[in-house]
């Protein structure tokens, strides 16, 4: 983990610069050799009160159109709307406070930050424990984690918040914030849920062809079914729109339905 944040720091320093974007800030100061939890708490970080969402301009030094890290190459997204995901999420402590994030800020353990590979730097994303079912709001000020079985890195307090920074991981799901601070919705139609991928596939690419809009395969890890889905679309007339042209060709009736949203 340790060495995988320190290289896309150093990636994204050099997109900054190649695009004379110059961070400012002190330089990061040598990492320790493992990573672990501080020596002392200040605090209870139990009981933090979670950040604020405001508006914030984005990051010129932490969101480059693409970055490569270890042979892969990432794409960040222009827009959180909607973004929700569920998947294991891991922790970094000590080895990084004080070290330069992608954003350009220092690292601070003690704060509800957190690093995901594509989500636009700021985003504010409320993040739920499913193990324990607890939540907290966390400020995305950071690249990682690259490790493909992991959508999160949460700062030390998070997890101590989130209850599970003895344990080291903990299955989350991310849910992005709208300027508001509400939880981000957008619309889509549900299509078809199928327990075959291929037969996902299929329907996919014909609901595409048909609709010139953007279709995609999702499966939700309790249950295990490929669901096929439509959008997000612009608004509730569209949505519609699309529901009778699907009909009309003989499928069934998608449903409508808002998704990032609780």
């Amino acid at each position: 983990m340790g060495i995988d944040r320190l290289r896309c720091g150093l990636c994204l320093l050099v997109l900054s610069l190649l695009g004379g974007c110059v961070a400012t800030g002190p330089l990061p100061s040598a990492p320790e050799t493992q990573d672990g939890a501080p020596d002392q708490i200040p605090y209870d970080l139990r009981s933090l009160p979670d950040p604020t969402p405001t508006p914030e301009p984005l990051s010129s030094y932490g969101n480059p159109p693409t970055y490569e890290v270890f042979g892969k190459t990432y794409t960040t997204l222009q827009s959180a709307a909607g973004y929700s995901a569920e998947g294991l999420a891991s922790w970094y402590g000590r080895k990084f406070h004080g070290q330069r994030t992608s954003s350009g800020e220092p690292y601070d353990m003690f704060k509800l930050t957190a690093a995901h590979r594509t989500l636009p730097i700021p985003t504010y994303v409320q993040v739920t424990n499913l193990e324990n079912g607890r939540r907290t709001l966390v400020r995305v000020n950071d690249r990682g984690p690259f490790h493909d079985d992991r959508i999160l890195d949460l700062s030390y307090a998070a997890a101590v918040k989130l209850g599970f920074a003895e344990q080291g991981t903990a299955r989350i799901r991310i849910e992005a914030l709208n300027n508001g601070g509400g939880l981000a919705q957008e619309l889509y139609l549900q299509a078809g849920a199928f327990r075959k991928l291929f037969e996902a596939r299929r329907m996919q690419r014909s609901l595409q062809s048909l609709t010139g809009e953007r279709t995609v395969v999702v499966r939700r890890p309790e249950d295990a079914l490929y669901r096929v889905r439509i959008g997000p679309v612009a608004d509730e007339q569209s949505a519609l729109r699309l529901q009778s042209m699907v009909v009309a060709a003989d499928f069934a009736k998608p449903i409508i339905m808002r998704l990032g949203g609780r």
